[in-house]
């Protein structure tokens, strides 16, 4: 199935963020990107919050951020209220916050594993569909309204 997403993140994700859109590009996805558009220091907010609004208005299906840690552009995606944004740093872990926490944007770190992993994370986040049941009451107590 093909999917819009939107992808973001800072100064570190950059190479990272060009990699996978031509990965999901070759996978038949639509991409909306939101930036950086180059390696240049930059403020990571001013890019996670653009993919969070655009999964939170139904633009995107899903937002994949990266950054240097991961943690910077899942903080500020998270502060979202429709946004559930996990850290991934392997598959296994990408696919177990699709599978249990309903996950709708992926967030990398790019300093810390190789592109290689990264994608392998992305795959396996948007081919993992939520398995609801047990999960399903949890995840609706994660909102603050």
């Amino acid at each position: 199935m093909a999917y819009t997403i939107a992808l973001g993140g800072d100064h570190a994700g950059y190479t990272y963020k060009k990699e996978i859109i031509a990965y999901l590009e070759a996978q038949g996805h639509t991409i909306i990107d939101c930036g950086p558009f180059s390696d240049a220091s930059v403020d990571y907010p001013d890019f996670s919050h653009p993919v969070a609004t655009a999964v939170e208005t139904g633009k995107a299906t899903f937002g994949i951020l990266i950054c240097g840690s991961g943690n910077g552009v899942c903080m500020t995606a998270n502060k979202h209220q429709h946004i559930r944004a996990g850290l991934c740093w392997t598959p296994e872990i990408a696919m177990l916050t699709r599978q249990h926490n309903n996950a709708n944007v992926l967030c990398l770190p790019a300093r810390f594993i190789p592109i290689e992993e990264a994608i392998a994370c992305v795959k396996m986040f948007i081919e993992t569909p939520f398995e609801g049941g047990r999960h399903e009451g949890r995840v609706n107590k994660i909102a603050c309204a």
